[in-house]
Order: structure tokens, then sequence, then C-alpha cells
């Protein structure tokens, strides 16, 4: 199940398969007529506007909010642009942030006599190693993207030919000066002099002739030029030094399921998701670009996308590759800072939803009301939390994760109303839906608001109790308004009873308590029963012809109800997942057979580990939403918050047998399909065994 092989060539960049490294990605396309090698880097972002002060809306909120109270939604979301625009002519239009672009083309035509006729093609990727293959009569090409040594290695063997480097196909959005000498490109962006804009890039080749064959390097070089040695390595020894790092992370997780296609795209999600993470996160389309204008600018979406990119990485054994996007979210915080000084006066960190090369709030519009999504730091924070109840890693909770939270929290504190001892969030945004009864995406009192922030506060009285701020933050949590069942007997959406659900949407904003370690309101049965109905109206919707895009939203709807311990609606959702978000090279999509994108890399895997394992500090719950379709199986290496290792669980008709281990002694509550609970304490170095 390592190995995929397909047997059709990729006519275009979108169907290629992959390599990556995290810092270098290569789309490896095209077929006997030419082998295309598309390369890319993580951090070239092309500087295309200069960043711009976010709006002084703050100056403005009391006319913002009489706008809300008097029910004005559009009103108030024009009323921000207009200002915006009359601050700044660069808001007058949507300001889209830099984009990820491809670097270069490097293209290999095979020699061979115009009567030759070609067989035997496919093209294969090898998700333990790396590597990706190209072959048919006795010509094989291979390749792959080192971890260690931080090269594309391209090995021919069988044919001769000639190689050509090129920009990538397209025009960009503002000229860019190439001069392509051979097998080396220089690349510079004219007019670019902000503060921190990228000056250019380089793509340099080293070839070595091989008899019929060739070994060829290549690397992307962002920023100011620097001059690397050449590893001093052949294809096999680079591969070698590759796999002992690359394969260490891929072979963490194991899952048989008989079979079941399921368990062949888990194994290419997490592929593709350890290829995208380097120094930084996986953007919209990972660490790979072949043009230079990707779908919303293939940036980092934090309403959604890169959570969800992310979102597999802890459960399936790998928790040290969260730690790209919290370094990105420590970075960025003095952007954020201004964000929310700017925006709504006030201290803390306000996380834009849209971002690549710096954290200011610049993409925004009247209908895409952005500056109104408050929640994004919040669950920023979450990723902190995720990142501690899977390693246990107490310096990294005292050091970074409590400051970060405590900053999220501070713009809360500052920014959120008590009105009648209830707390109101005005602005608000549930992420792109909007109020069947208003048709703007402006509102108030998002559930997801509530539930990021709830969530915040008691991770930080958790973790801080005595902290001299706790006192406001249990305040807060303690105004907080419960969740409301809808009159439909829905989950609703907002808080607010006047502003009526739209469930045929691709989001489900609403079910982000269901989406991690649990949310403890959900113990009412009657806020269960609500959710399991907001499930179910979602999956109906997803059954339409409407819903074709977004397919991590499908995901993050499976996660919550295998939360929940309905697996046929996680096997539901799962089922759609794999249908319908593959492509031939097993590379996933956004939207049905189009758009290349990896959001699904994460959130395919984390739909799988939860509908097995659910978790929570002290309790860990074997098999909550295993199918009927799954009847016996097999998995190795997930990780329970706690943490816990479930070194390995096994079911069949006859019982289900699992192996804990802990790295710290740690005492949790085990159920499973036949024990209501047991409680073990694990001891580090040892091995327990749960039969049920």
């Amino acid at each position: 199940m390592d190995l995929h092989i397909d047997d059709s060539p990729a006519a275009e960049w979108e169907h290629a398969m992959i390599s990556g490294n995290g810092r270098q990605g290569l789309l490896f396309w095209g077929g006997p007529e030419a082998i295309r090698l598309t390369l890319s880097h993580e951090r070239l972002f092309q500087p295309v506007s200069a960043p711009l002060p976010p709006p002084g809306t703050a100056a403005i909120l009391p006319e913002l909010r009489g706008l809300l109270r008097a029910r004005r939604f559009q009103d108030a979301a024009d009323r921000v642009c207009a200002h915006a625009a009359a601050e700044d002519p660069g808001y007058r239009e949507l300001r889209w942030v830099d984009p990820l672009i491809g670097a270069a083309t490097l293209t290999f035509t095979p020699r061979k006599s115009s009567s030759q006729a070609i067989s035997g093609y496919a093209r294969s990727t090898d998700f333990a190693t790396g590597v990706v293959t190209q072959r048919w009569d006795g010509v094989v090409c291979e390749a792959f993207v080192s971890r260690a040594d931080d090269v594309v290695a391209l090995r021919v063997t069988g044919a001769d030919g000639t190689l050509t480097l090129a920009p990538v196909d397209g025009e960009p959005d503002r000229p860019i000066d190439v001069r392509v000498d051979g097998l080396t490109l220089e690349a510079a962006f004219p007019g670019a002099d902000w503060p921190g804009a990228l000056p250019g890039y380089r793509v340099e080749c080293r070839v070595m002739r091989q008899g019929n064959g060739l070994f060829l390097l290549a690397r992307t070089v962002v920023g100011a030029r620097t001059v690397v040695p050449w590893p001093d390595l052949d294809f096999d020894g680079l591969l070698a030094a590759h796999v002992a790092v690359h394969g260490e992370l891929y072979r963490r997780f194991r899952l048989d399921l008989g079979g079941d296609r399921v368990a062949v795209l888990v194994n290419a999600c997490r592929y593709a998701a350890i290829s995208a993470s380097g120094e930084l996160p996986p953007t919209l389309q990972g660490v790979w670009s072949g043009g230079f204008r990707p779908p919303w600018r293939s940036a980092y979406t934090l309403d959604g996308n890169l959570p969800a990119a992310v979102q597999g990485f802890a459960p399936t054994g790998t928790p040290e590759l969260l730690l790209p996007v919290l370094a990105l979210a420590e970075a960025r915080r003095a952007d954020m800072r201004v964000n929310a000084r700017r925006l709504y006066g006030v201290d803390g960190l306000l996380a834009p939803a849209h971002q690549s090369s710096h954290g200011l709030v610049n993409h925004f519009g009247p209908r895409w009301c952005q500056t109104f999504w408050t929640a994004g730091a919040a669950w920023l924070a979450r990723l902190f939390v995720e990142f501690y109840e899977h390693t246990g890693d107490e310096v990294f909770l005292r050091e970074r994760a409590v400051p970060f939270l405590a900053e999220a929290a501070e713009f809360h504190l500052g920014f959120v109303t008590v009105e009648d001892g209830v707390a109101r969030f005005a602005p608000s945004y549930s992420p792109e839906n909007a109020p069947a009864n208003t048709g703007s995406q402006a509102g108030v009192d998002a559930t997801m608001d509530v539930a990021a922030v709830g969530g915040l506060l008691r991770d930080l009285l958790r973790f801080a109790p005595e902290d001299a701020r706790a006192p406001r933050w249990r305040a807060l949590l303690a105004a907080l308004p419960p969740f409301r069942v809808a009159g439909d007997g829905l989950l609703a959406e907002w808080v607010d009873p006047g502003l009526e659900d739209a469930p045929g949407h691709r989001h489900a904003s609403h079910l982000y308590p269901l989406w991690y370690g649990g949310d403890p309101a959900f113990d009412d049965p009657r806020l269960r029963a609500a959710a399991v109905a907001a499930i179910r109206a979602r999956l109906a919707w997803w059954d339409g012809q409407e819903a074709d895009e977004m397919a991590y939203g499908l995901a993050q709807l499976g996660i919550a109800a295998a939360h929940l311990g309905l697996r046929e609606e996680a096997f539901g959702a799962l089922s759609r997942l794999a249908a319908r978000y593959f492509r031939p090279s097993l590379v996933p999509t956004h939207n049905r057979d189009a758009i290349f994108n990896v959001d699904v890399a994460g959130a395919l895997p984390a739909l799988v580990a939860a509908m097995l394992v659910r978790s929570r500090p002290g309790r860990v719950d074997l098999l909550p939403a295993l199918p009927r379709e799954w009847p016996r199986g097999e998995v190795a290496g997930l990780v329970a918050r706690g943490p816990v290792r479930v070194v390995r669980l096994s079911w069949s008709p006859s019982g289900v047998t699992a192996v804990l281990s802990a790295p710290h002694p740690i005492r949790t509550v085990v159920t499973g399909p036949r024990i209501t609970s047991i409680e073990l304490d694990l001891i580090p170095g040892v091995e327990t065994t749960v039969n049920c």
C-alpha cells in the first residue's frame, strides 16, 4: 500500500505526482515525449502588493455596533469597506495576499527515432521513500526531494536527451525579470521595494551524464543569493539519507483495513502532508505551485483550510509537524497585535483569515467581511494545546503555549462586551456563511466565536489557574452565552435567536466544539441531540448537486460525527471524500476533480483517527465510530491526548485488543466496545494490553 501505480501520463501539472521535503516541492508530470519537473519553494511568495496597515475601524466601532444592533448587517460590512477606502485607496478593491508561485519547469526530452512506438508506460509514487517514477520501454525516470540535503534529485536510465529550464507557464500578477543561462534561472521582482519583500530567487542545476542516462540535482534558492556546495553523493546515497528522515516520519503510523481503499488514501494523504511540511506549514497547495496565479493565492487560510491541513499530524504520531504552524503564529504576533489595535482598539492577538507573506488584515470585502472574524488566534491557540496534549512537553507548555494563549485571550477580554451579564460578540463572523434571513455574512454572536473563546479560557484556567489574570478569564468564561438549539432542533450557527440557520453550506463552523477534545456543554443530552441533527442536515446537503467544493468541510463534518459516536455518518462523510476528491495520482483536490489542494491530506487521516480513537486528557475511547464496513482491521501508531500512545489496536468479530503506552506516568480511563471503563496507570517503557 506504500506504492501507488497509475498508467495515465499527466498532460498538465495539476495531475502531477508530487515529492517534497517541506521546503522545496517537485511536481513530476509529462510523459515519454517530455518529462517535466516543476520546482517550487515554501517561501516563494511573489511580492505583488505592499502590506497596508489594517483599516482603523476602531474609530468607528460604536457606529458599527449600532448598525448591528439595528440589524443592518450588510450596512456594517459596507461601512468597513468605505472607511478603509477613505483611509487608503489600496482598499478600494479586494486586496489579495501575495501568491505562492512556481519557480521553474525543467524539461527532459528523450531522444528517440521518429518511428519508435511507445508502450508499457506507468508512473508511480512510493510514499515511504518519496520517489516518483515514470517508466516505459526500458526507460526509467526517478526523482525525489531530499529532506537531508535539500535538493531535487533526478536519475534517468535507458535514455539520453536534452534538458531545458524555463519559467512556469502563465502571466504573473506583477512583472518578473527572468534570465535563463543554460540550466540556471535568475528571477528578480522589480518595484517590490517595501520592507520584507523578496528581492527574487534563483534555480540552479547540476547535471552529470552517465552513459545512456543522466543524474541531475536542482534546487531553488529564495531571497539573497548564497553559495551552498552541492552534496557529494550519488542518487542512491542521497536517497538513503533522505529515507532515513522521511521514511521514519511516514512509518510511524500504519493502517490495515483488510483491503479497503481508505487505507491507501490515508497513506497518500499522510505522504502529501509530510512532504508539504518544512520550516513553514502547508499552504492551500502545500509546498507546490505550477503557475503564477494559484487559486486563493495558495495562501494560509486560517478560518478552516490550514487547521484542517495539519489536523492529522498529532493523532497519527507526528506531532512535531505541528511546530511549523505554531512557529508561524509566533512570528506573526507583532502583526496580529497591530490588527487588534487598529481594527478594535484593544490589546492581544487578532489573526487574519487569509495571509501569506505577512499577518496583517488586508484581505476583506463587503461580502467576505473578514475583519469581523475574531476567532483566529483562539483557534491557533487550540493547535498549541494539541501539541502539548499529544507530547506532554511541559517546557513547551510553560514557555510557548501559555504565553500565546494568554495573549489571544487578552484580545477577547477587551473586545467582548458584557450586557446584562451575558457576553456579546459584535461584530461576528461564521466563516463564509450567512444567516438565511439576512443574506449577509456580517453577524453577531457566531457559535464558533463562543466555542473557540470558551475552549481558550478553559485551557488557560487548566494550565495557569493561579495567574494574576485568571479572575478575568473566569469572569468572561462565566459570561459566555449557552449554545442555542434552533426551532428545528438543530444546533444553531449563531447564538443570537434573531439569526436563522442556513444548513446548506460547505462550512459547519458551529461544530468547532467537536473537532478536538470536546466541549463539556455537549454532555447535555439536548445539546448533543441538536449537534447530531446539525450533522445530519449538513450531510443531506452534501448529497445534493450543489455540494462539490471544499472537500475538507466534509472531513470536519465526519470528525464531529465521530466525536459523537455516529459511525454511519462519519463513514458517510469519509466515503464521499474518497469517491470525489482524489486525482489518479492520489493527490487530493479542493472541488470534485478540480483545484490541486492539500487540505484533505491532513483532514482525512484526522477523520479516520477520530473514528478509531476518541480522547481527551484522562480518557481514551477505543473504536467510538467503527463502521460496519470495517469488521476487522489493525492500526499502529495512533497517539491520544494525554498523551497515550496506541502502540497497536486490532479488532475482529471476536474482540478488540489494544496495546497502550505513555512517555510519562499517566492515569487514564479506557473504554471500548465491550467495556464501560477501566482505569489504567501507564508507566514509561511498559506496554499495557487491554482486551475488550
